[in-house]
């Protein structure tokens, strides 16, 4: 048995209700959850639990995205001091190939990935890694600094980088830039040479635990992961989950049912009586620019939504499946189709499917849009942008009553007055509020621009 002290209240509670309905397993070990007669926990300062701590609260922060760090900035891109979002990693005792796939699957846990270098130095392999936030790279560096991504080697030394911002001209298996997939591949060297490729034997043998006696298990684990999960080390955070396909070079996508790079995705248990094709474009678009979406004929409670890429796509499934929205949990998967067919004229449709592909809100279509840097797990804190002077509290308070929120607090930032934070009831309240009110005419040309925030007010 264990204690876990969440933020709030509101966040027990959402756990214990996300939960309920859906039994999480921990190492093939059902884990039932249940409230405590303890309203705070009092933990000593031992190393050992100190770090424990920080390692919980890092994966528990970034999953969640209602955990504030302590010292943590109250406004929107707001650095913290001398800290970059640029880490710099050395991988010691590489016993095993370290691809760039298998950093960006272990880093991309703690928060979005923008680029990734990697390079060898001083006979160390080494990366470069920028997230979008420095935040994310404060909570991967409190998680991951001295783990183990194998069992007693592949060691990970990471420290902040003198760099703010990685500058990547080739998209190949040595460096990557998830913002930018019109990079062109350049020379396209392997990562590895061939007479070190030889002697690590096969390509999938860190993927399976039943490797022999060569095949070391993955040491590093997540809640929640996907793929094959392989037996822990005492001490370690448990299994990370590594697919053989990201070992040998190809990333792979969880749940791709055998289609790489697919960027339709599959959207269960939707409210048939409240869904739209535009709520759900407005949705997933916060992840991506949605071309199309399709609502079932037959079965409205299911949907397919297609994606600009599949990146796009991945960033949408992660975030969004397992949110409630009007009452119901969301489950996104990747579909089987490649594509959202439209209706052939004169087919009976009732507008369940739609085109987007030339909408004007799409939010990344430009390559290295700053909105590639603030992409969000969803929050009970939105941020609100492009608001006109004449624009009052009162005013912005009361479009968020009348769509059915309770406002718990609100603030205009300080240095720009076109944007604020406003915080409401809830999570799903929050997610109802962005479908509803984004691109809202708020007047004098002026339309909203609504996204989930990383501050709390």
């Amino acid at each position: 048995m264990a204690f876990l002290e969440m933020a709030s209240e509101e966040a027990a509670v959402t756990m214990v209700n996300y939960y309920t309905p859906f039994t999480p397993h921990l190492r093939s070990q059902p884990v039932y959850i249940q409230y405590s007669n303890h309203r705070e926990l009092k933990t000593d300062n031992l190393p050992n639990q100190a770090r424990a701590q920080a390692a919980l609260q890092a994966v528990s922060a970034v999953q969640s995205g209602s955990l504030a760090l302590p010292g943590a900035p109250s406004n929107e891109g707001t650095v913290l001091p001398g800290q970059s979002p640029v880490l710099r990693i050395i991988i010691e005792n590489l016993f095993f190939p370290v691809t760039l796939e298998v950093l960006h699957q272990i880093f991309s846990k703690f928060g979005t990935v923008l680029k990734i270098i990697t390079f060898t130095k001083n006979n160390q392999f080494q990366a470069l890694l920028q997230y979008a936030d420095p935040v994310n790279a404060h909570y991967a560096k409190m998680a991951l600094d001295g783990q183990n991504i194998y069992n007693a080697c592949c060691t990970l030394r990471i420290d902040f980088s003198k760099l703010t911002s990685l500058n990547v001209k080739y998209n190949n298996d040595k460096s990557r830039d998830f913002t930018r997939l019109d990079l062109p591949t350049g020379d396209g060297q392997p990562s590895l040479e061939p007479p070190m490729a030889a002697a690590f034997g096969a390509p999938g043998i860190i993927s399976s635990p039943y490797a022999g006696a060569a095949g070391f298990a993955p040491a590093i684990g997540f809640p929640q992961a996907t793929g094959l999960s392989v037996p822990a080390v005492p001490g370690a955070l448990g299994p990370l989950t590594i697919t053989s396909s990201a070992v040998t070079g190809r990333m792979a996508i969880p749940g791709a049912s055998g289609i790489p790079g697919n960027s339709v995705l599959l959207v269960t248990n939707l409210n048939p009586d409240l869904i739209t094709p535009h709520g759900l474009f407005i949705l997933f678009g916060v992840y991506g620019d949605v071309h199309r979406v399709k609502i079932m004929f037959n079965k409205k409670e299911n949907a397919l939504v297609q994606m600009a890429d599949a990146n796009q796509a991945q960033l949408a499934m992660n975030h969004l499946s397992g949110q409630r929205l009007y009452g119901k949990v969301l489950r996104a998967t990747l579909s089987k189709h490649q594509a959202v067919q439209l209706p052939r004229e004169g087919q009976e449709d009732q507008g369940l499917t739609k085109d987007f592909s030339n909408s004007p809100l799409h939010r990344f279509k430009k390559p290295g849009s700053k909105n590639f840097q603030n992409i969000f797990p969803p929050s009970a804190t939105l941020h609100l942008s492009n608001i006109p002077p004449s624009v009052t509290v009162d005013d912005l308070k009361n479009l968020f009553i009348d769509a059915g929120c309770s406002v718990k607090a609100f603030k205009f930032f300080q240095k720009d007055r076109k944007m604020a934070l406003i915080q409401l009831g809830s999570v799903e309240e929050a997610i109802q509020a962005l479908i509803e009110l984004h691109n809202h005419d708020l007047g004098e040309n002026h339309h909203l621009r609504v996204s989930f925030s990383k501050s709390t007010i």
